[in-house]
């Protein structure tokens, strides 16, 4: 039996007196498991991800991981845990002018000295872990390219890799596909469930996308004005669940939901 590796219990968070952007949310996730969290824009998902590894402070509730509440951990504590959560980004966050396999060993910076993440001191095994999953993420031609000669899809396969030479537990991923075309988009997506499936390494993905969801998904979160309002397999999704997810935002999505689209 799997052991749980995240436990959402009871947490909100407010940045203002109106806006309310999660609340009383519980849910658990299980050790590899592939999770999906989707919802219409400003529902609560990336303020969801983002709390995992504080990133932002929750105003109540406990986030439990791998049996730690981050939501009590000190700065120096905190530092360690997140090394064993790697984050995968919309907009990548690379440093452009550097190079691949450079933005890669940067996923490193966790378990350096100040001085030595500034002198950038890596070891050779450090080095050839990140050409070793670099080639695995079909990259090893462009190992030692600048970032910014890169395709978007490039850019989110060596932001895979900085996050998996971390050799964490978790990945986040903050609408991973977003900003990519649907042949790029396949790729990664089909990059993560791998890293699911052969790794064990659990993900937690904000999508926008539905069908790839529904797609790859282990589990699906659906969430609504900063509440959880549907948590099931793919299979369990139906065209009411969507609209109690959605709401008028439904139109905009197309996805086939037992064999017929949904939309």
């Amino acid at each position: 039996m799997t052991m749980t590796i995240l436990e959402f219990k009871q947490v909100s968070k407010q940045y203002d007196t109106n806006t309310k952007a999660l609340s009383h949310v519980n849910f658990s996730v299980r050790e590899g498991e592939f999770v999906s969290i989707i919802g219409p824009s400003g529902a609560g998902k990336s303020t969801l991800l983002r709390c995992i590894n504080r990133m932002i402070d929750v105003n109540a509730g406990e986030i439990a991981f791998d049996g730690c509440d981050v939501t009590k951990l000190k700065k120096s504590e905190l530092k360690k845990v997140r090394t064993q959560i790697g984050m995968i980004f919309q907009h990548y966050n690379l440093v452009n002018r550097l190079s691949v396999i450079e933005n890669v060993l940067h996923g490193r910076l966790g378990y350096k000295s100040t001085l030595a993440g500034m002198l950038g001191v890596y070891s050779e095994e450090e080095k050839r872990n990140a050409y070793s999953i670099l080639k695995v993420l079909g990259l090893e031609e462009q190992i030692y390219k600048r970032c910014d000669q890169l395709s978007g899809g490039q850019k989110q396969r060596v932001g895979i890799a900085r996050a998996l030479i971390q050799n964490p537990k978790l990945l986040l991923c903050d609408e991973p596909i977003a900003s990519l075309d649907p042949n790029a988009s396949k790729i990664i997506m089909d990059h993560l469930k791998n890293i699911s499936r052969t790794m064990g390494i659990t993900v937690i993905a904000n999508l926008h996308q539905v069908e790839a969801a529904m797609n790859y998904s282990d589990r699906i979160i659906g969430v609504n004005k900063g509440s959880i309002v549907f948590e099931g397999a793919p299979a369990d999704m139906s065209r009411d669940k969507l609209r109690t997810i959605y709401g008028a935002e439904l139109e905009e999505q197309s996805v086939e939901v037992g064999g017929r689209y949904a939309v």
